[in-house]
């Protein structure tokens, strides 16, 4: 697939200059076989009378993503026609069986240069369209912007603590390093640990809880 082609008639109709903020491009990570759920590709489960892939795809797109660009790895071709994608950039990741960090480098690459992207995962069936808003409001140029949920501890009292999670803006500025630092199955993790400093944690508590579909015990936030 050509990019270029995919991508440039984005920057035909919205030129960018130096003083305008760099606009963001969505990155849904879907490559995940769900091999611990036994139900196959992770973006084909059923998820509000379609699949998690299709909702989250649009849920970044209605939310003031520039466009989304959905990595697929597991299972891509009968993603593919089990699916109607045809408003993203759809990408395969040959080697997602190595881990997120292939799916998330290939994902950033895909992305149309100078933007900034915001990285979410298929299996989180709880993002909303205000947590997508509310970190497109809070980003800061030269930043990671994160989403937050308020996790309760137990450490001889009871307290609250933020924990930082998915979806995460990466600047345009970081993309390439962020990418080259990532591994096995972390996406941005080791860049995030290595420069705390740049990372803005946002609390969405209020709007999810940021929870996974990893295992069967978590099939009932398809529910909703």
């Amino acid at each position: 697939m050509n990019l270029e082609t995919s991508w440039g008639h984005m920057d035909r109709v919205n030129p960018m200059n130096d003083s305008s903020p760099a606009p963001t491009i969505g990155v849904l990570l879907a490559g995940g076989a769900g091999t611990r759920l036994g139900l196959g590709p992770k973006a084909l489960l059923p998820f509000r009378g379609q699949t998690l892939v299709e909702v989250l795809a649009k849920t970044l797109l209605d939310s003031g993503c520039r466009q989304v660009v959905v990595v697929l790895g597991a299972g891509a071709e009968d993603v593919r026609h089990a699916t109607d994608l045809g408003e993203y950039l759809v990408v395969d990741n040959p080697e997602w069986a190595s881990g997120m960090a292939s799916s998330f480098r290939t994902g950033v690459a895909a992305a149309a240069p100078g933007h900034n992207v915001l990285v979410a995962l298929v299996d989180q069936p709880g993002l909303t369209p205000g947590v997508v808003a509310r970190l497109l409001a809070a980003h800061q140029p030269g930043r990671v912007t994160a989403a937050g949920y308020a996790d309760t501890v137990h450490n001889g009292h009871t307290a609250t603590k933020l924990r930082r999670g998915h979806p995460l803006i990466i600047d345009a500025t970081l993309r390439a390093e962020v990418a080259e630092s990532a591994e096995g199955d972390a996406g941005a993790r080791r860049f995030l640990k290595a420069h705390p400093g740049l990372v803005d944690v946002v609390d969405c508590s209020d709007l999810a809880d940021g929870a996974d579909v990893d295992t069967k015990d978590k099939l009932h936030l398809l529910s909703d």
